[in-house]
């Protein structure tokens, strides 16, 4: 507990700790902000163009945008130690490395779980309450059905954080983790949408973007991603893109010279 104690207090001792969860907080409100012009435009629409209208795309922009913002608070979590030299008094206090290695993993998992819930689920409810009673396409159903699936994508932002504190520690360097980051975030899932048939539902099946819709048992028809894989699946992928980093994370910082 000392150990997760000492890892809180870093991470809330630097300033890019704050501004990636502003940036996250900036996207909840650039949400909302969208939700209350789209409401407008469908009130000026006629009903043939209402019925393509849709408010999903909106509402799964705060839980993306969260992944990335929460992924590079991930990264700068170690790489700001390293840059700094405060990884050798970390690890002179506590010489037990997978020690470090699972308190930071803590400490960073949880402030992600919480923030991509807030700002998925958040995202969810805000922009349900500024349409109001509107009648959205895609938003016949209840708020309870809908919201477990936001759930899980709020879960997935922890994924993403645990991914790139683990790029940080196997790469040591901010520019290369954030853009290994990006590459598996966004731009490798473009590059596997353009493989050919049937590869790209295969791949895009497993890509990290994929996995809680297919653990919500959603159809990917509207995404450039697969949906191939059953929910228990789907969960286990989602668990390994978290932990088999973090496994290789450990190894590499046992072997290594600070």
């Amino acid at each position: 507990m000392d150990a997760v104690a000492a890892e809180w207090w870093k991470l809330r001792s630097v300033r890019s700790t704050y501004w990636t969860l502003s940036a996250a907080a900036a996207v909840f409100v650039f949400v909302l902000l969208l939700a209350f012009q789209m409401a407008h435009i469908w009130d000026g629409l006629s009903v043939e163009r209402r019925a393509d209208f849709t408010l999903r795309p909106l509402q799964e922009l705060g839980g993306w945008a969260a992944a990335l913002c929460l992924a590079v608070l991930g990264v700068l979590s170690v790489t700001s130690e390293y840059r700094s030299g405060m990884i050798r008094t970390t690890l002179t206090v506590v010489p037990r490395r997978g020690r470090v290695l699972a308190a930071k993993a803590a400490v960073v998992g949880t402030v992600a779980l919480v923030a991509g819930e807030a700002v998925s689920i958040g995202s969810f409810l805000g922009t349900r309450l500024v349409v109001g009673d509107r009648p959205f396409p895609d938003q016949g159903a209840s708020i309870a059905h809908d919201l477990p699936d936001f759930a899980i994508v709020g879960a997935s932002v922890a994924v993403f954080a645990l991914l790139g504190m683990s790029l940080g520690v196997l790469l040591r360097s901010t520019a290369g983790a954030l853009v290994s980051v990006v590459f598996l975030w966004h731009v490798l899932p473009l590059l596997v949408f353009q493989l050919p048939e049937p590869w790209n539902e295969r791949v895009g099946s497993v890509m990290p973007g994929a996995l809680p819709g297919q653990i919500a048992g959603r159809s990917a028809d509207s995404s450039i991603y697969g949906d191939l894989l059953p929910p228990g699946a789907a969960a286990a992928v989602m668990l390994a893109y978290a932990l088999v980093p973090l496994m290789l994370a450990g190894f590499a910082l046992s072997r290594r010279d600070a």
